[in-house]
């Protein structure tokens, strides 16, 4: 069984998250607490397998008591969050800090919404369960870009594709890069206007240009692209430009965006020019996409299952043979830029 605490204010989420969670036979919540103070208590207690934090709690927020926790008592964590411009980019600052996810909180209809997302906050309890958990780093390691002594031509892409703990494994991958680099186009599965927060968050981390994709956008060297929360992203040829396709079409392998839909896309383009990488996440998304790449030409990579902090889209991909090479985190940005050139 996991064991849950959840640490919220509000009684009425409280109420609703144990209903949820108790509903899973394999899960079982513990205890549930009202605030940071209360909740350090029971941690030393109930010894809980996860934890869920709401962001904003008085007496003491989530991410001061996240700091302390993952300084002293590193465990996983899983965020309670608004979907609001305000909430996402303190979600990202608690992913950064080393929560494993998030769980979007309804702004509205509290009750009749989180009914519907049971089955996703069970599965994200789940994977949090079997995370691997980082303790908070000391001091800030600040990664210096890769210098690369090369053009490149006009239909050389880098491509990603990750879900859980992605936002900080890109993160690893991108301030490594030159401004010369190549286009990078991301899909990463996450929610609307956390993936905007993201992209603005990155572009003021990295040396090179980063923004979420908007339809119609041409790629240029020095630029990532990031799939918006709420649309698949796709890469179209016209003439001798590549450009940014989004869709509203209906969720592959249960997301949107999905990795295999930009995968897939690129080997229309000649997949002899693209090199590209699946990291760390749940689930297989990304993982046939990868395959089509390295049979059309492509070179694939994908992160070890050390660094990963779910192995699951990753090993998805091992197991498919759909990698030319398995590589730690930190080899990432090098290897991409390696087979670039040599492509």
């Amino acid at each position: 069984m996991i064991k849950v605490l959840i640490i919220d204010d509000s009684p009425l989420i409280r109420r609703l998250l144990t209903e949820i969670l108790q509903q899973a036979k394999d899960i079982t919540v513990v205890g549930s607490a009202e605030d940071p103070y209360e909740a350090r208590e029971m941690i030393k207690k109930l010894n809980p397998d996860v934890l869920t934090l709401d962001v904003e709690m008085p007496k003491m927020d989530g991410i001061s008591f996240l700091k302390n926790l993952m300084r002293l008592r590193p465990m996983p964590v899983v965020m309670i969050s608004t979907l609001t411009q305000k909430g996402s980019p303190i979600t990202l600052e608690a992913l950064e800090l080393g929560a494993i996810d998030f769980i979007a909180k309804p702004t509205n209809n509290i009750k009749e919404q989180m009914s519907q997302y049971a089955s996703l906050v069970q599965q994200k309890v789940r994977v949090a369960a079997g995370a691997r958990v980082r303790s908070a780093k000391k001091g800030v390691i600040i990664n210096e870009p890769i210098h690369v002594n090369a053009q490149f031509s006009l239909n050389k892409i880098i491509a990603i594709g990750a879900s859980t703990g992605g936002t900080e494994a890109i993160k690893e991958v991108l301030t490594k890069m030159p401004k010369n680099c190549p286009p990078i186009v991301i899909t990463q599965h996450i929610p609307p206007v956390f993936s905007t927060s993201f992209a603005e968050r990155m572009n003021r981390t990295c040396i090179i240009n980063v923004k979420e994709a908007e339809h119609g956008d041409k790629l240029n060297a020095g630029w990532a692209y990031i799939a918006p929360g709420g649309f698949h992203l796709s890469i179209k040829k016209q003439g001798i430009g590549l450009y940014c396709q989004l869709d509203d079409n209906d969720p592959v392998n249960r997301h949107k965006p999905a990795v295999d839909v930009l995968f897939n896309s690129l080997i229309e383009i000649g997949a002899k020019n693209i090199v590209a990488a699946i990291l760390t996440g749940m689930g297989s998304d990304g993982a046939k996409g990868l395959l089509a790449l390295k049979q059309n030409g492509a070179y694939t990579i994908a992160q070890d299952e050390y660094s990963s902090v779910v192995w699951g889209m990753p090993k998805a991909a091992v197991e498919l043979d759909a990698v030319n090479e398995v590589v730690a985190l930190d080899k990432v940005a090098q290897s991409l830029l390696k087979q670039i050139i040599k492509n």
